[in-house]
């Protein structure tokens, strides 16, 4: 947070009270309000009340599974960034989640220092949905999404037109992981082979990554998409 900005109000919706004590104590440590909840109704109805910036969501809930409050909360057209916390760390949950409208996924055990990084990109995540600038900047990317300028290390990079498509969808959700299944869906229009997808990536990566066999900026999500980084 910014100095003289507003505490960001984060709820914690977890039933185990050992994870929201390490939650709560950290942070709080970073100067979050935190909110406690331990089913998942409630977090659905605060959600739609307008009680958080931001939502850290177990899935295994004892009243409605997770992806029911995930849905529950986008279906009401609630765009309150949400960091799912689970267990369950196969790739077909992650990817029903990110589906569903979660902004990332933490796999526990997990440490404070990756929840707080992932935070973070939800909440630029955000900021630049709301418009927040019209050029994007990470390390040696700069993108101009007004003019359509993109440059590496100073350079102008020309890039194809489904190039730049895909280019663009990641640097509109920068920070977030988007899935296989919605890129291609934006880009191409339907579910077409994920081949077409990892040719493209690999297309963007020579022209953008100092080294694309060790990329930093198109980071791969494996078994479920891609992540745009974005340097803190």
């Amino acid at each position: 947070m910014t100095a003289g900005s507003a505490p960001l109000r984060v709820l914690v919706v977890d039933d185990e009270p050992a994870i929201r004590r390490f939650l709560r104590a950290g942070l709080t440590s970073q100067g979050y309000v935190v909110t406690e909840l331990e089913t998942g109704q409630p977090a659905i109805d605060a959600a739609r009340r307008g009680a958080a910036d931001l939502i850290v969501l177990d899935l295994g809930l004892p009243d409605i599974d997770g992806m029911d409050v995930i849905a529950g909360i986008r279906s009401a057209g609630v765009a309150v960034p949400i960091v799912v916390l689970s267990s369950r760390d196969n790739e077909a949950a992650k990817v029903e989640a990110l589906d569903l409208g979660a902004d990332d996924y933490v796999t526990k055990p997990f440490g404070i220092d990756e929840l707080l990084a992932r935070i973070r990109a939800a909440q630029r995540h955000r900021l630049q949905q709301g418009g927040e600038s019209a050029i994007f900047r990470s390390g040696d990317l700069a993108v101009d999404l007004v003019r359509r300028i993109v440059t590496v290390r100073g350079q102008e990079v020309k890039f194809s037109p489904r190039e730049y498509a895909v280019l663009r969808l990641l640097v509109q959700h920068a920070g977030k992981v988007l899935t296989h299944g919605m890129m291609l869906r934006e880009v191409w229009g339907a579910n077409t082979d994920v081949q077409y997808l990892r040719i493209y990536i690999r297309a963007l990566r020579q022209k953008i990554e100092a080294n694309p066999e060790r990329p930093t900026h198109i980071q791969t999500e494996t078994g479920v998409g891609y992540r745009l980084r974005v340097g803190d």
